[in-house]
């Protein structure tokens, strides 16, 4: 096992704070959800700053963050939603690695763009793994610290560093991209939109929806124009994929995210393309959501991009 060594101790844990890495695959057939961070490129891309792998767990940091004293000299980064931050007195930058020592304090002041910002420190977090992940899975207590929310006087420890820091540039290219209250995402077809009246799904497709106050790592449920589905459908439960679009009896909308239960028996009517995915995980309670179809080819094309793009940023 990898010697763990002092990190950082929380003094306000901010709205909801978690430990959260890739994911807990290869147990969904046991009812296990995946979790794992709900901007998967942010996440990569914090670690990437400082020299991790992938993997390394970080901080999801959701809408109002946290203030932290460092308890060791360690290399950080933040990236994702657009904080104010400082390291003690002095005024830092999100996107780019910091140096703190000691007793130093990092504290999350205002949101300007986005919903989660993600805190990579050099080594990685290092949580007690569960069924291979320290993802943490609120609805379960399963991984992260305890199965829970950080709160204060936790105290965290750290990996040792391996990697080396890397210079990129980009961070404003970065936070262009951050959603400004909404966002348009692109769908392709489920294996359920057949069962629907084709006006019916143009619906999806025209209307403006607004993400509901308790939606969560779960899922988004949304207001909007309902989408009225066939009289009398009743299916079987089915593996649930991260993005996808199920339509309620009522005619709602729910979008399932990183904490979805494995299976459902709503109809799925379509899944958002994996590109887009991290701009889900930016998006708050109140924020605006509108679909756009595609097709097979463009989400391709989309996910080669956004690769492209998180190595060049």
């Amino acid at each position: 096992m990898t010697s763990a060594q002092p990190g950082l101790v929380i003094e306000d844990a901010g709205l909801l704070t978690t430990v959260q890495d890739t994911g807990r695959w290869g147990y969904q057939h046991y009812g296990v959800s995946v979790s794992g961070a709900m901007d998967m490129a942010a996440h990569r891309r914090a670690n990437r700053l400082i020299g991790n792998p992938p993997e390394a767990a970080t901080l999801e940091i959701t809408l109002v963050g946290p203030s932290l004293r460092f308890e060791t000299a360690m290399r950080v980064a933040v990236a994702g939603a657009a904080f104010e931050l400082t390291l003690d007195a002095s005024e830092v930058s999100t996107d780019t690695v910091l140096h703190a020592h000691p007793g130093q304090r990092l504290a999350f002041g205002r949101r300007t763009a986005g919903a989660r910002a993600y805190l990579a420190a050099a080594g990685g977090f290092t949580v007690v793994p569960v069924l291979g992940s320290r993802s943490t899975h609120l609805r379960s207590g399963m991984g992260g610290l305890e199965g829970r929310a950080l709160r204060a006087g936790d105290r965290l420890t750290v990996g040792p560093a391996l990697g080396v820091p890397r210079r990129e540039p980009g961070a404003a290219r970065w936070r262009r991209r951050l959603p400004a209250g909404g966002a348009r995402v692109r769908l392709l077809p489920g294996p359920h939109a057949g069962l629907f009246d084709p006006a019916a799904l143009r619906r999806l497709e025209t209307g403006r929806y607004t993400i509901r106050p308790e939606s969560d790592r779960m899922g988004y449920r949304l207001d909007g124009q309902p989408i009225p589905g066939p009289d009398g459908l009743s299916l079987l439960s089915q593996g649930l994929p991260l993005g996808a679009v199920q339509v309620l009896p009522s005619g709602g909308v729910i979008v399932a995210m990183a904490d979805r239960q494995t299976a459902g028996g709503y109809p799925r009517v379509a899944t958002v393309v994996t590109a887009d995915i991290p701009v889900l995980g930016q998006l708050a309670p109140g924020d605006w959501m509108e679909f756009e179809r595609c097709d097979l080819q463009t989400a391709r094309r989309a996910l080669l991009d956004s690769g492209r793009g998180r190595e060049s940023t």
